[in-house]
């Protein structure tokens, strides 16, 4: 079975709805990323959770929590590449100097 997300070639971006979204430090451990992504998991149901019971305080609780699971899986905060190369977090990808790599992908697809 292959891997439904786009990954920059560089893989440090993720491509959804034609956005970058910064990717995984692929540097962790696996037992750093289970442990990192099992916190997210959590920190999300209890953001659900806040939201459906109408709880502002616990809905800002959890949402640092997510926050703190993405910065420590690196799709947060300072970038975990070392090479200068700005974070294009969030920007679209036609936008970046990935647009062409990204056309000729989606240009594949639609054929």
């Amino acid at each position: 079975m292959s891997d439904p997300v786009l990954h920059t070639p560089d893989g440090r971006y993720i491509v959804v709805r034609d956005r970058l979204w910064r990717a995984t430090n692929p540097g962790l451990s696996v037992d750093e990323k289970t442990r990192h992504v099992a916190a997210l998991m959590r920190a999300r149901r209890a953001v659900g959770d806040a939201r459906r019971r109408d709880d502002p305080i616990a809905l800002r609780l959890a949402r640092d929590q997510v926050d703190e699971a993405k910065h420590q899986l690196g799709e947060r905060g300072p970038v975990w590449w070392d090479d200068g190369a700005p974070d294009l977090n969030r920007h679209m990808v036609h936008t970046t100097p990935y647009a062409t790599w990204h056309a000729s992908i989606t240009a594949n697809d639609e054929s």
